[in-house]
């Protein structure tokens, strides 16, 4: 009878190890996966304050969809690298550095993932701007490519000077 028991805690033993084994080997990629979508994003911060639009256009997908925040989407990564072009060039010349706060959160679900987390602007070390994003990526080849990005800021954006009418001129006496 003991003999039996003991077979028989060694089989579940052994059934409990090869389950935590499985559910190892299957974690190590999905881990692998959120570490590369997070360097992703790390590149993209790199590229955008290094003034790279053609880096920063290298994360998108061919068929990717940007959707900034007042501006209608732009689609597909020639359109992305010209919107860049402009926005990274009146970035680095209003002296402003983007920086995605960490940690962010990942998922990862086969060739799609997303991140989503929070950023700051700032120009000289003040902050200008705080905003969360999400980007959603799908691996190809190996690579993750975002194929839809958006992001917005905390508040809202400041309101336009008024316009400045003509002070009317002094009646004749």
């Amino acid at each position: 009878m003991i003999r039996s028991i003991d077979r028989t805690f060694s089989a579940v033993a052994l059934i409990a190890c090869l389950g935590m084994l499985t559910g190892l080997a299957h974690a190590a990629p999905k881990d692998a996966d959120q570490a590369a979508l997070r360097a992703q994003t790390i590149a993209w911060e790199k590229a955008y304050n290094g003034g790279d639009p053609k880096g920063v256009a290298a994360q998108y997908a061919e068929d990717a969809l940007l959707m900034p925040p007042g501006s209608p989407g732009v689609r597909g990564r020639a359109a992305i690298l010209a919107f860049f072009t402009k926005d990274v060039a009146d970035t680095k010349a209003g002296g402003v550095t983007f920086t995605i706060n960490t940690p962010t959160e990942v998922g990862v679900s086969g060739n799609m993932g997303w991140e989503s987390g929070t950023y700051k602007a700032t120009v000289k070390g003040a902050v200008v701007e705080t905003g969360k994003f999400l980007s959603v990526s799908r691996k190809q080849d190996g690579k993750w490519l975002y194929i839809r990005d958006t992001w917005n800021a905390d508040a809202p954006s400041a309101p336009p000077p008024a316009p400045v009418t003509p002070a009317t001129p002094p009646a004749k006496k």
